[in-house]
């Protein structure tokens, strides 16, 4: 129970401050809607292949993540709270309540993309569940990775520029994997084969949010 009040208690601190700024989230929605547009119009998004198009999406997505997701911690070192959150909180609690932060921050993300998308793109979708799926795991992933990695930039002099270098390796192929599932979302035909895509998926954001716990532990201590 004290780990869980604690990660709720780092959770809603975080979602306070985002609440009274609304920075990230003004911020994120003008660049997927100025985005969407460029793709929609500049691309001819409607004419693509389905493929493209999902990779568009999540292009999209990632890049709209980059610019917010590290804030939790770049956050608190430029307010000067860092080494209070250490001594009121275990780096369990932190991760947990950080990491919460940034998927239900990524869902909502990824959610308002993928329906502006579809819409705009007047695309159909045959399977909807999978769909489900690729939100929640896309989101996993991405909070996992960029949690642990806006912790370790936290400390760095230039910020801004060390998350995107350090993110893109990690993230590129969680991207490659949610592209090819995405694209069977779109598709009518029972022949086309997700299985071990998915599979691939699962594990991958598996891997990746069990490794960020245990790095975090020790980054945290240091």
């Amino acid at each position: 129970m004290l780990l869980q009040s604690q990660s709720f208690a780092v959770f809603i601190k975080d979602f306070r401050l985002e609440w009274r700024s609304r920075f990230g989230v003004s911020t994120v929605l003008a660049f997927i809607a100025s985005t969407l547009l460029v793709v929609l119009f500049s691309l001819r998004a409607d004419l693509l292949s389905v493929s493209v198009q999902s990779g568009l999406v999540w292009i999209i997505i990632l890049f709209a993540s980059l610019t917010t997701l590290s804030r939790v911690f770049v956050s608190e070192s430029e307010r000067g709270t860092m080494d209070l959150l250490r001594l009121n909180a275990p780096a369990t609690s932190v991760f947990i309540g950080k990491f919460v932060y940034n998927f239900l921050f990524t869902l909502l993300i990824t959610g308002i993309t993928l329906f502006l998308f579809t819409v705009m793109v007047n695309m159909t979708v045959f399977r909807p569940l999978l769909l489900l799926a690729v939100v929640v795991l896309g989101s996993s992933g991405l909070a996992g990775a960029t949690t642990m990695l806006g912790a370790l930039v936290s400390q760095a002099v230039r910020k801004g520029a060390v998350f995107p270098v350090l993110a893109l390796p990690l993230l590129i192929p969680l991207m490659l994997l949610l592209v090819r599932v995405t694209a069977a979302v779109f598709v009518a035909e029972d022949a086309v084969s997700y299985g071990n895509d998915l599979a691939a998926l699962i594990g991958f954001t598996g891997v990746t949010i069990s490794a960020s716990v245990l790095l975090f532990d020790n980054l945290w201590e240091d």
